[in-house]
């Protein structure tokens, strides 16, 4: 299986953090953003990858280069990242995942990696992994069908009905991703839809018979960030095992 990274983003609301740095290469104890997805995921098996990069695209380049030598990791510059949002870099991995097994993971994600050991270990071949709490219009929410399967994934779709905030870990398989290319084929191509969350593909297929099955990991830490003040939560709550 191949590892989907999207770490193209400005990160305009962690700044001044991120003025001279992505905000994947940002430190949270003893290890980088990025650093702690890619042992995670090595740790998992995972021998292939997949970065789309944008702003500071050298930075990133040179930190995996430097600790990563011996693994196989495939660049992809989003030429356009200060104008369009992660579905765009999405549909840039298109040659790499569609028809393909993939794992996508957002590269602001602090995480345990038991999170991905759980989610490939799952028998559904499309799952998401999701973590129960409050949820506020911030988070991309889920709500469920009668069979657990996802039937709305949105910012927008009813805090009162939602079961938690999917984290940004997503199983697919090449089922799916054939389906998922397509759809964005049209979004980006045709409709222009370069500048919103991918997480809208997810809904448009979901009529189209092609939905996740959802991996609950609440008692595994987790966190996206976003703000400074994620940052110094995360700086201040993330347990020891992780540091």
């Amino acid at each position: 299986m191949k590892a989907i990274i999207l770490a193209a983003g400005i990160a305009s609301r962690l700044r001044p953090l991120t003025d001279t740095m992505p905000k994947c290469l940002l430190q949270i104890g003893q290890r980088c953003l990025l650093q702690r997805a890619f042992d995670g995921l090595i740790a998992n098996g995972i021998s292939e990858f997949v970065v789309v990069t944008g702003y500071r695209h050298e930075q990133i380049e040179d930190f995996l280069g430097a600790h990563y030598p011996d693994q196989n990791i495939h660049f992809i510059y989003n030429e356009v990242f200060a104008s369009t949002n992660n579905i765009y870099s999405l549909w840039l991995t298109r040659s790499e995942a569609e028809g393909q097994d993939i794992l996508l993971l957002d590269s602001d994600i602090l995480f345990d990696p038991r999170i991905v050991s759980r989610v490939l270990a799952s028998e559904k071949p499309d799952v998401l992994a999701l973590n129960n709490h409050p949820l506020s219009e911030e988070e991309i929410k889920v709500i469920v069908d009668e069979k657990g399967n996802v039937k709305e994934i949105s910012k927008v779709c009813s805090i009162e009905h939602a079961i938690g905030e999917s984290i940004g870990i997503e199983k697919m398989s090449s089922v799916y991703t054939a389906a998922l290319f397509k759809e964005l084929e049209q979004m980006i191509e045709k409709e222009g839809l370069d500048n919103i969350f991918y997480e809208r593909a997810f809904e448009r297929l979901i009529p189209q018979g092609h939905t996740f099955g959802v991996i609950d990991t609440t008692d595994l830490y987790s966190v996206e960030l976003d703000t400074v003040e994620d940052f110094r939560q995360a700086q201040q709550l993330i347990p020891s095992s992780l540091f």
